[in-house]
């Protein structure tokens, strides 16, 4: 078999421990903490999927050192508390059986403690410590730590990574990035101290140095340690990547591989977690330019999820490691789909925070394309049914996919019919939007499954009842999608509009001044698609609201981009098309005519009930999915799709 990817798949040495691939999972919150803050068991299986999808090292997020300072709703790891070791010894376990090496991130939050506890009366509550007196940009005041609360803290991280050892773990991740207390100690823009912890790079490096040598302490000679660290805060008052390079050589001897992020909590959460709108690895640079100045491995990370591209960055010498965080939620079968040559059967990471917004939404676990995730005690693989059966998939846009990808897997006979001359449904229109591309070429990598799992799929196929009744399918999945709406106003259907499921067969079409007609989610993303391609992009929406169907961490980055590229017309009603542009009825009830060569008709979609309706009874088992039953998001199809075809 010939391998693309060489250096990706190649081992490396860290320490006294290898590690099978360079490869590596990044810190992600954990799923399930009990109220003594020790793993639940979703989160034990959060992590194991991972391992068990082949990635070299798997790091369980976020243990904190000191409650006594840092109160957080994070993980613990104490011997006070009955079963907690027991659950870390559980966890690295479950990690080291599937080849894995299992490392954990020591962290504290210091002024943003309490920052996820659920508990919001308690959270006020608590002391934020910082190593300074000051006041957060929310208002919030923080303590200066005194040099005693220092020492404290600096053995309570020695005393933690003696315990992480103990319980199995194999590598320690210190976090100094992001904005938490060690950032805060090593940002000129939080720490003000006069003492030898403050002034100078080298005095704020002093408590991480401290900190780190505390590690090495407990945990022996040989023992990976990799530290974490923002390789530039970007924002104003914070260092750049030129302290980022000198703090990296300040604490190279002490460790064994520096991990570079970038940003920081407060000021710039978008950067350290690139959403769509950024290029793929944007902030690998940051790590590129470190490597240069250092001897010790380098590991990067930033919306990574293209096997061509982390081989390039690991065969430019701009990194020894790649971590992947969400890639991983997406498709925790990346590395062993990548060492096998099945990088097109990979599912790809959407960005769309689907798996962000669920943590402050619900306090678990979800992802977009991932109906796993979360849930994985549940289930990690697909399970062969004990009965063959003759399924009937009736729609091929990502539900559909997704239902006979899983049904198939289960080892029935699966036939999935599509009206149209090609599968994927709405996802074929996302080609045309640069930042969607991914959701596009989840289509492809579900039809290339479907084909794999030797789904028998059918085009141009339309199913009546009579069809059912040919075929006489033991159970039918319906995934008949969606129309778009198409409001009944003059001129709309003039061949200067363009609806918006249509721009990719229509894109010849738009002109340089557009008006999209419908803020949901959909119409803001396309119009911040064509404001970037230069053109001038007005929204008309009735509502007082712009997307709200996008999730809440989404959202902003998306209302920044709608802000940058376009001219939003609120609670403004099209009332009819003409070739100069849209007539709308203003917020004041007067008539105004928006000038525009091309009108996108974006007002939403329904559902095909129609279609569903007469189909509702053609077999002894009939499940609807995705949008026939109420037009929502990836993230609802998907799920049902796959709990349905488990279902029969």
């Amino acid at each position: 078999m010939t391998n693309r990817y060489p250096i990706l798949t190649s081992p490396i040495k860290i320490g006294n421990v290898i590690f099978r691939n360079r490869m590596f999972s990044a810190p992600m919150g954990a799923t399930d903490i009990t109220p003594e803050c020790t793993p639940g068991p979703r989160t034990q299986g959060f992590y194991e999927l991972r391992a068990k999808g082949g990635a070299a090292s798997v790091t369980v997020s976020e243990l904190v050192v000191d409650p006594e300072t840092d109160q957080s709703h994070m993980l613990h790891l104490n011997l006070t508390t009955v079963g907690c070791l027991a659950a870390h010894t559980f966890m690295a376990d479950s990690l080291r059986r599937h080849g894995s090496v299992p490392s954990i991130e020591l962290s504290h939050s210091g002024q943003y403690a309490g920052t996820y506890m659920s508990d919001k009366d308690k959270k006020a509550s608590l002391n934020q410590w910082g190593p300074s007196d000051c006041t957060r940009p929310d208002g919030r005041p923080v303590k200066g730590l005194s040099k005693e609360q220092i020492a404290h803290i600096v053995k309570c991280y020695g005393e933690n990574a003696a315990l992480c050892k103990r319980a199995g773990y194999e590598m320690i991740m210190l976090h100094a990035g992001h904005g938490w207390l060690l950032n805060q100690f090593l940002s000129p823009a939080q720490n003000f101290r006069t003492d030898e912890y403050g002034g100078s790079t080298e005095n704020r490096v002093r408590i991480v140095r401290e900190v780190l040598q505390s590690i090495r302490a407990a945990v022996g000679p040989g023992f990976p340690i990799e530290i974490r660290i923002s390789g530039s805060e970007l924002f104003e008052g914070g260092y750049d990547i030129n302290e980022g390079i000198k703090i990296a050589q300040l604490v190279e001897d002490l460790v064994d591989l520096i991990h570079v992020s970038v940003g920081s909590y407060q000021y710039g959460f978008f950067d350290t977690t690139l959403p769509m709108f950024e290029p793929h690895g944007r902030n690998v640079q940051y790590a590129a330019e470190i490597k240069k100045h250092v001897k010790k491995p380098v590991a990067c990370i930033g919306g990574l999820s293209d096997p061509e591209q982390m081989e390039q960055i690991l065969r430019e010498g701009k990194a020894d490691v790649i971590y992947m965080a969400r890639q991983l939620l997406a498709d925790p079968f990346l590395p062993n789909k990548v060492a096998a040559g099945q990088e097109d059967l990979i599912v790809k990471c959407l960005r769309c925070y689907t798996c962000m917004a669920e943590r402050p939404t619900t306090f678990t676990r979800r992802c977009a394309v991932n109906p796993v995730v979360g849930r994985e005690i549940e289930g990690m693989e697909v399970t062969p049914a004990y009965h063959k059966k003759r399924v009937l998939v009736v729609g091929a846009g990502v539900a559909g996919l997704k239902a006979a990808v899983t049904a198939a897997q289960r080892g029935h006979d699966v036939i999935l019919c599509e009206k149209t001359n090609e599968v994927g449904g709405i996802l074929k229109s996302e080609q045309a939007i640069s930042f969607k591309h991914e959701m596009y070429e989840l289509g492809l990598s579900l039809e290339k499954q479907a084909k794999l799992e030797g789904v028998d799929i059918r085009l141009n196929t339309v199913v009546t009842p009579e069809y059912v009744e040919s075929i006489k399918p033991d159970a039918l999945i319906l995934a008949v999608g969606s129309t778009p709406v198409v409001p009944p106003i003059p001129g709309i259907d003039g061949n200067n509009v363009v609806i918006v499921n249509n721009y990719y067969l229509e894109k010849s079409k738009v002109g340089k001044k557009v008006v999209v007609l419908g803020g949901g989610l959909a119409g803001c993303e396309c119009a911040v698609h064509l404001g970037q391609e230069g053109k001038e992009v007005s929204i008309v929406e009735m509502r007082d609201t712009l997307a709200p169907d996008c999730n809440i961490r989404n959202r902003p980055i998306l209302m920044r981009n709608v802000d940058k590229y376009t001219t939003k017309y609120m609670q403004t009603a099209g009332l009819r098309v003409t070739p100069d542009g849209l007539i709308v009825k203003t917020p004041e009830g007067k008539e105004e005519l928006i000038k525009a060569d091309t009108i996108i008709c974006a007002v939403g979609q329904r559902s095909n009930r129609a279609d569903a309706d007469a189909l509702h009874t053609a077999a002894p088992f009939v499940r609807e999915v995705g949008d026939c039953v109420r037009p929502a998001n990836i993230t609802k199809a998907i799920y049902e799709a796959y709990h349905a075809a488990l279902d029969i």
